[in-house]
């Protein structure tokens, strides 16, 4: 029988690593920025075009490679970082693995231009899929610059499986803030379609913080400072009253090098226990710097995960750190134990007798005898008066006792026929009315949601009326340049949902118009919308509409006061119930969930019997 193992040849072994080490354009990014600061630079840039799918080229004024190190350096597990497997329990440099070029290389057009410091010629080498030529001399800068062109020419099938060139250029300016991040005393430049998206200066890390998220940010960072025989730690965590709804601007090194450690994110999250709204994301740049030989960076190709071998420890650690530089700035409630209690108690004055407090009594006071000081009278009708629902739990005794809460089993269009405009508030929170079926109760809060979604919708597809409110004056926004291109791209949609943005003489991207009745809770709006533009998970236009309207109908809808209390007039209650029943699926909100209940007459007067 014929032997069946052959040995792949380097050409197909770097197309199946490109498999791994480059998932998209922003993979490239990040390899080739990588090693620019592993080569000593301290001046890189990033252009892009068509959001890496035509050109990505990173250029840096590094230490630059002679003629042997260019050839050799896109051959696979070809590496100047370690020399034995014994390298990786000391690890201080971005990449140590060999196989990024070559397999770039092997997906995509390459040209490299590389000097060294000492050397009066450079030399110019291009790759195509593996096939190196026009290798030759010539003038160029100190440094490299490595230009990829068309990246997955040869492989069509992954380049199918691209996104837009919103989301791919997001990607990469994920991968160049988290660089740019972990090297606040190095100067980065990104280009897209020959603009500029960022401008990085060297500077402290607040200032690069500061540079990258913009300039409000400056007021709402507090710095992190601890440093133990196990872990150092250094950074920033944000204040919690600027925590965003959305994910984005977390960012957590070790060794200043870009890791996703769940417990560690957690050992953050802990800190802000109990200052915190539920659902929110504080702003962090932690940076911890650990013994090489006690964390594992070869865990996977793209070196993004960690193995600590002291986590349970620097667990606590962590999460004391923030709790502590939390409370120094009053952020959080700290306990001082050490304090004096402050309590004043005047001594009388000298020669003065002071009384004995007397208590007075009736002994003739007979509780079954009428009269005399005995209380007054209740009457028994005041007992049942001021019956409240106080609680959800309470609500849900309700539910149980007259029907399954979310049970629609009567027909909506009677109900809208037969609602009256007799209703009052329930805990401050729940719509009673009344139809001849029974008693309706709904949840003001999905109620109003669903009206939105439905509007929002609507809006979307360029029909129903203009839900824009214009600003006298136009409102300036704080957002991370990605985050504003973001929006700016999605402008189209946007308008129509409400919300027009334009940018300023002075480059500023202002707030022209708002959706009607957000102008108070207009950032809530905004992070909303930016969680479904950066979720991506739609396939098609119409999923995109039917997200973007779900976020902003649920950043949008009623909002609780400080009291958990809903304030609406009975004029409001009865427009919001009318607006709920002309939707075309008014038993449940955007989420799925039910909006209202019915509890029916005849199980009332059952349970009454």
């Amino acid at each position: 029988m014929d032997d069946l193992i052959v040995q792949l040849s380097d050409h197909v072994a770097n197309q199946i690593a490109a498999g791994e080490v480059v998932n998209r354009p922003a993979s490239v990014v990040k390899e080739l920025l990588e090693n620019a600061v592993d080569a000593e630079a301290t001046e890189i840039v990033v252009v892009v075009k068509d959001a890496g799918r035509t050109l990505i080229q990173v250029i840096d004024n590094g230490l630059g490679m002679g003629e042997t190190d260019a050839k050799r350096c896109f051959t696979r597990h070809a590496t100047s970082k370690i020399t034995s497997a014994d390298d990786l329990l000391s690890l201080v440099t971005k990449g140590f693995r060999g196989e990024a070029l070559a397999s770039i290389a092997a997906i995509s057009h390459v040209e490299l231009k590389t000097r060294k410091t000492d050397a009066d010629l450079g030399v110019k080498i291009s790759v195509s899929g593996d096939e190196m030529s026009d290798i030759e001399s010539v003038a160029c800068s100190e440094g490299s610059s490595f230009s990829v062109k068309n990246l997955f020419f040869n492989v069509p099938a992954r380049r199918n499986f691209l996104k837009s060139d919103q989301v791919e250029l997001r990607h990469i300016v994920d991968e160049f803030q988290r660089v740019a991040m972990a090297h606040p005393d190095l100067s980065f430049r990104l280009q897209s379609n020959g603009s500029d998206l960022f401008n990085l200066r060297p500077g402290a890390l607040r200032k690069r913080v500061v540079s990258i998220f913009g300039v409000k940010h400056d007021e709402r960072l507090v710095p992190v400072e601890e440093e133990t025989d196990v872990v150092k730690i250094h950074g920033f965590v944000g204040k919690p009253a600027f925590a965003r709804r959305t994910r984005g601007e977390q960012f957590l090194f070790v060794n200043g090098r870009f890791i996703k450690h769940p417990l560690m994110h957690r050992a953050i999250m802990n800190a802000y226990e109990g200052v915190l709204s539920p659902g929110s994301f504080p702003l962090y740049t932690i940076f911890l710097v650990v013994d090489p030989s006690k964390i594992d960076m070869n865990i996977h190709p793209t070196k993004v995960e960690a193995k600590f071998e002291e986590d349970q420890i620097i667990f606590p650690i962590l999460r004391s750190a923030i709790k502590r530089a939390l409370g120094k700035h009053n952020v959080a409630p700290s306990l001082d134990f050490e304090s004096e209690l402050s309590i004043s108690l005047d001594s009388p004055p000298t020669g003065v007798f002071v009384d004995e407090p007397k208590v007075n009594i009736n002994p003739n006071y007979n509780p079954f005898i009428s009269g005399g000081s005995t209380p007054k009278k209740k009457n028994p009708e005041a007992s049942f008066g001021g019956f409240e629902i106080s609680s959800e739990k309470e609500l849900d005794s309700l539910y149980q006792m007259f029907g399954t809460e979310g049970e629609i089993d009567f027909d909506t269009e009677r109900l809208v026929e037969e609602k009256a405009p007799n209703m009052f508030l329930l805990s401050s929170r729940f719509i009673v009315t009344e139809s001849n079926q029974g008693v309706i109760v709904i949840d003001a809060r999905r109620a109003h949601e669903r009206v939105l979604f439905e509007q929002y919708l609507l809006a979307g597809h360029g029909k129903g009326s203009s839900l824009g409110q214009k600003l006298l004056f136009p409102e300036p926004i704080s957002l991370s340049t990605a985050d504003t291109d973001l929006l700016l791209g999605a402008s189209e949609i946007l308008m129509m949902f409400g919300l027009e943005l334009e940018k300023s003489n002075t480059g500023a991207v202002e707030v022209v118009t708002v959706p009607s009745g957000l102008a108070g809770r207009l950032q809530d709006w905004i992070d909303s919308v930016l969680g479904a533009l950066k979720d991506g998970t739609w396939s098609d236009e119409e999923g995109r509409r039917e997200k973007l309207a779900q976020a902003a109908a649920q950043a949008g809808a009623l909002k609780l006061s400080e009291k958990n209390k809903f304030s609406l007039t009975h004029h409001e209650m009865v427009d919001l119930v009318n607006k709920l029943f002309d939707c075309e699926s008014p038993a449940i909100d955007s989420r799925g969930r039910a909006v209202y209940t019915l509890f029916s007459l005849e199980n009332i007067e059952k349970t009454l019997k």
